[in-house]
Formats: structure tokens, sequence, C-alpha cells
């Protein structure tokens, strides 16, 4: 069956997200565009993943509980969990490993917690947009022995991205999937890159950046347990 995905999604933790990236927005969007999977994947955080996967539950969406981290290296790294326990647990290993600098939410913007009736239930004052200090390989390592996978974001991107920063995929960690923006030519880079995955997400920060029904993945039933197993698939 084709599962419509999404797998690159801000809510309002995100200093660059906007503040209507609510739970229930959230859900409520992914759901008018048809879309059957989501991750939540915020800067350096996962408070909010348990929210949205709660939201997501009760409206027949599958939420999967993630984290963009941004590596020593510079460019950012997108790591789905297979719980919001293993999600929580990245998030504490990569903010112990960053730079303490307070947020400027007249400039950077509030980064929001909520609970699963989209109320805010806290504010998060570490400024998040901070690069953690262990290596890709390191994240790498971590994530994996969690049961989850992890790929580099937006490659096609001239910052933040692994291309822009190394010039080119290292030989490890290797990953089995790669990332592109929603405005990349897909095929273009499945050829490219065909020994990979390609995925093509949103980086949605704003409600009417989710994406629309197109892009999905050949899985048995839409579950977690089957997305992790089809992108540990080599191609």
């Amino acid at each position: 069956m084709k599962g419509y995905y999404d797998l690159h999604i801000h809510t309002a933790a995100s200093p660059c997200g906007d503040e209507l990236m609510s739970p229930h927005n959230i859900v409520n969007m992914a759901k008018l565009n048809g879309l059957d999977i989501i991750a939540i994947t915020d800067h350096q955080t996962s408070c909010n993943v348990q929210a949205v996967q709660s939201v997501g539950a009760q409206n027949g969406l599958l939420v999967i509980p993630g984290i963009e981290i941004e590596c020593i290296e510079e460019f950012h790294l997108i790591a789905l969990l297979p719980s919001c326990e293993a999600a929580h647990e990245i998030e504490a290993d990569v903010r112990k490993n960053m730079l303490k600098v307070k947020n400027k939410p007249e400039v950077f913007g509030h980064q929001y917690c909520f609970d699963d009736q989209s109320e805010v239930i806290d504010e998060l004052e570490d400024f998040l947009l901070v690069a953690t200090c262990q290596t890709a390989y390191d994240i790498t390592k971590k994530v994996l022995a969690m049961g989850g996978v992890i790929y580099p974001a937006h490659i096609d991107r001239a910052s933040y991205s692994i291309i822009s920063q190394l010039g080119v995929l290292p030989e490890k960690p290797f990953f089995t999937a790669l990332e592109i923006s929603k405005t990349a030519h897909l095929v273009q880079y499945r050829q490219q890159y065909h020994e990979h995955h390609i995925i093509q997400s949103s980086d949605a920060h704003y409600l009417q950046d989710i994406n629309k029904r197109r892009q999905f993945i050949e899985l048995p039933e839409v579950s977690i347990e089957a997305l992790f197993s089809w992108f540990k698939q080599l191609v």
C-alpha cells in the first residue's frame, strides 16, 4: 500500500516555526492534505512529539517521533525514533552537548511546548538553533542503537546540508536514505544517488508548507515498524 508522508515538520517549539504550528493545526492540515504519515522534527528538541502523536492517533494519522539535529560539522540530520521516550533520550544527549545561549523571542520567535489540547504549557529558554558538539558519526551510532533511523536533511540546499558542508557524502557513516527539499527534482536525485532511498519532505515551518498527497512509500501497512524496516533496507 502507498503511505503518503511528510517526515520533516516543525512545531512552534522551533524558534523559526510559526506560532500556529500547534498539534491540532498540524494534524488537521496533514489530514486535509491526504497524508498518512508525518514526523515531528523540531530543532534539537522533541518536546512536542507526544502531544502531536496523541492528536494524530485520535484522527487516524501516524505521527513519528523525531528531531532535527545540527552536528558539529554544521549540517542537519533527521532522526526518527521508535517512541517518544527514545526521542526524549536523544534530545537530552544532544542538549547536554550544546552551547547554552538564551533565546531572544523578539528576534528569533518563541519556542513553545504544547499539551494534547494544543495549549501552551512551557517555553524553552535555551536557543535551539545551535549545533551540538557531537559528530554526525557519533549521533548516527546513538540513534541506530536505539532502534531509530537517521539521514541527512535537505541535501540540495546551499547551507546546513551535508553536501554544502563536506562537498561529498562520507563513507562513514553510511546513510540508507537522503532527504531533498520539496522543490528539488526527485527523479534527478534518485538517478544521482541510486544507492539511497530519497525522501522528499517539506521542512514545514508554516501550515501551508506541509506536503500535499504526492510523495509516498510502498509499505505492507502504515506503522512505525513497517516504515523503519523500509528505511533499513538497502536500495
